[in-house]
């Protein structure tokens, strides 16, 4: 009789933040997303020396080869530290929203829902508003609306 291989799916548990634990990771945070910002930008900084590359002949076929193993070294070491700084961020249950601008989500519970703090890099404070989770992606609350639903429950 043959065995049947039995897959199980663990659950994951989604750590959900409180505010202050939020703000104080905010010094964390600005770390790891600015590290991220600078991985990403190296991707695709070299992505595009690799496409500028092959669009392009060199003198001789030895050097093409050489370079096209340069190119392509960079490239998956840019890859693996942005990897890296990418499951930083996961770990501590913080979900990278747009590189570039340095957006991240925070989970948090509001009510019964959840919702996310939305965390900017450029912003002095770093936590700039929030959204619940069945909002549109590109929704931000002011997060004194925030405090004003927490003083009328």
């Amino acid at each position: 009789m043959k065995r049947r291989k039995v897959r199980s799916k663990r659950m994951q548990i989604m750590h959900l933040w409180t505010r202050s634990d939020a703000v104080k990771a905010v010094p964390y945070l600005r770390s790891i997303i600015a590290s991220l910002r600078e991985c990403y930008l190296e991707v695709m900084n070299a992505e595009r020396q690799v496409k500028l590359a092959n669009q392009k002949k060199s003198a001789t076929r030895l050097q093409q080869i050489l370079d096209q193993e340069k190119r392509d070294d960079d490239l998956e070491r840019a890859r693996t530290k942005f990897n890296d700084a990418l499951d930083e961020l996961t770990k501590v249950g913080v979900f990278l929203l747009e590189p570039v601008h340095g957006f991240a989500l925070i989970p948090f519970r509001k009510g019964d829902d959840l919702a996310w703090y939305v965390f900017d890099l450029f912003a002095t404070s770093g936590l700039v508003g929030w959204r619940n989770h069945s909002d549109p992606i590109d929704a931000c609350r002011d997060m004194s609306s925030l405090d004003e639903a927490v003083a009328v429950a």
